[in-house]
């Protein structure tokens, strides 16, 4: 039986998540899957795992390999992929039995580049309920004058984090030689915004896109840990990595100038970095943390963005955080953020995956 979609699975060091994972991809209705493995270099018992299933089921193949990060091992699975369609699922999550049966038969029937589906946020704490989330894209099927007509608002609408582009990679049924197409803008050293790498390049080369509403068959599955997170030091400078690459596509692309819409995404994640130091490095004491609040918002790209943003949808309290780091009040961020903004920094939360 010759595979239709091919689906890829990076592997690292979930020995405990593994088979709950493989197993709803085992289970899906549609039986002409080609599943790949790609073991990043798992120092638990992952990658046996990974040899146990291939040998119990034909269509899955195994590649172990060096870590090297999530972007590498998702390309090492593509580089393997045979089947005209390709998605993606993370080996902490889960899908439902019908994901792929119904974006493969939308794709087929549409002529599709891209099936776009929606998510579930799945919660180790069982007193935190499930959290949808679907696609920013309205309309069922965009044609390329109809998406085309999207890019204007494609990265930012004016709103903070005001994205219709949904990044995540597993939310998409994806043309195999169109991720083939654009590999070059995929570096393995972007580590924030992964996804945002390969999904910006495809729409803008998508000549047809199909949008599943009320469909969230995809279980993104949120552990105590990462919902507690860790200061992260690095996070402006990985940002501003992913923001290059942006730049560089929109250069590159050349079918229209988001160059705007970026900084403007870039500030907003400039914003998140801040609250980061703040929120998760407190420990370091006022002085130290409203040092490092100073060095990140005295970074040529964010003074940059602080003075050029064209976010006319703002809410209050982002506009008075925004003029306040303008403005280079940066012991009154540091107040806020601790008093009035705790809650807020939480909502942000949800963006750590793009």
């Amino acid at each position: 039986m010759e595979a239709t979609v091919s689906v890829i699975v990076p592997v690292y060091n979930v020995e405990h998540l593994l088979e709950r994972c493989v197993d709803s991809i085992l289970g899906q209705t549609k039986k002409d899957l080609e599943i790949i493995l790609v073991d990043d270099g798992s120092t638990d018992g992952s990658g046996g795992l990974c040899d146990a299933y291939a040998k119990k089921d034909a269509r899955i193949k195994v590649l172990h390999k060096e870590n090297g990060g999530l972007t590498s091992a998702w390309k090492a699975g593509l580089a393997l992929a045979t089947s005209c369609y390709v998605g993606f699922v993370d080996s902490d999550d889960w899908i439902d039995e019908n994901m792929y049966a119904r974006m493969y038969e939308t794709a087929v029937a549409e002529k599709a580049d891209v099936v776009v589906c929606g998510l579930v946020y799945e919660f180790q704490d069982p007193r935190i309920p499930g959290r949808r989330e679907g696609s920013n894209f309205r309309r069922k099927v965009y044609e390329r004058k109809e998406l085309e007509a999207e890019f204007p608002r494609l990265i930012n609408d004016g709103h903070f984090f005001g994205r219709t582009i949904q990044p995540a990679r597993v939310t998409k049924l994806y043309r195999r030689l169109l991720l083939e197409q654009n590999l070059q803008f995929c570096s393995d050293r972007v580590s924030v915004g992964e996804d945002m790498q390969i999904t910006f390049p495809v729409l803008l080369d998508a000549r047809k896109l199909c949008v599943l509403p009320d469909f969230y068959p995809y279980h993104y599955w949120i552990t105590d840990s990462s919902m507690t997170g860790k200061h992260d030091s690095a996070y402006l400078e990985k940002v501003k990595r992913i923001t290059r690459q942006l730049y560089r596509i929109s250069d590159v692309k050349k079918v229209y100038d988001f160059k705007p819409q970026i900084r403007n995404d870039f500030l907003s994640l400039s914003v998140l970095a801040v609250k980061n130091e703040i929120y998760r490095n407190y420990r370091a004491g006022r002085k130290a943390v409203v040092e490092h609040v100073r060095q990140i918002c005295e970074d040529t790209m964010v003074r940059e963005a602080l003075g050029s943003h064209t976010m006319d949808q703002l809410s209050l309290s982002i506009r008075l955080y925004i003029y306040l780091m303008r403005r280079r009040h940066y012991g009154l961020c540091y107040w806020l953020v601790l008093v009035f903004f705790k809650a807020q920094y939480y909502l942000g939360r949800e963006y750590k995956r793009q």
